[in-house]
């Protein structure tokens, strides 16, 4: 069973820095784009950032200039950078991925996280 675990997670001050991991783990095929979204408390999910197979890059503009994403592909693990937090960025984060699994049908779909809760306060 293929599935992704987050972790990294914590209490920060604001203009500390958090360092969020996710591994995909279990029967994997390949994985494609790996992405980091949050949610915080009565508000929609957004997208934070995200990461191609190849490399490329996208970050939401709240989050440019002070979150990294990357990938080890080796490991099957997104890592998501988070400098300069403030208050704002507090939410849970949750990682996806595009996988595709080695099973018969060898059918890719998104797969999510439990999520990891960061909050940045003082």
């Amino acid at each position: 069973q293929v599935q992704l675990v987050e972790s990294g997670g914590g209490l920060v001050q604001p203009g500390g820095s958090l360092r969020l991991s996710c591994a995909a783990s279990g029967n994997i095929f390949s994985i494609y784009a790996m992405r980091w979204y949050r949610q915080a408390p009565g508000k929609q999910r957004e997208l934070v950032a995200a990461i191609t197979s190849g490399g490329s890059t996208n970050y939401a503009d709240s989050v440019k200039g002070r979150f990294t994403i990357s990938r080890d592909n080796a490991k099957n693990t997104t890592y998501l950078q988070m400098n300069s937090l403030e208050p704002e960025d507090t939410a849970v984060y949750y990682c996806n991925a595009h996988i595709t699994p080695l099973t018969a049908s060898r059918n890719t779909r998104n797969y999510w996280g439990q999520g990891t809760q960061v909050t940045v306060s003082s």
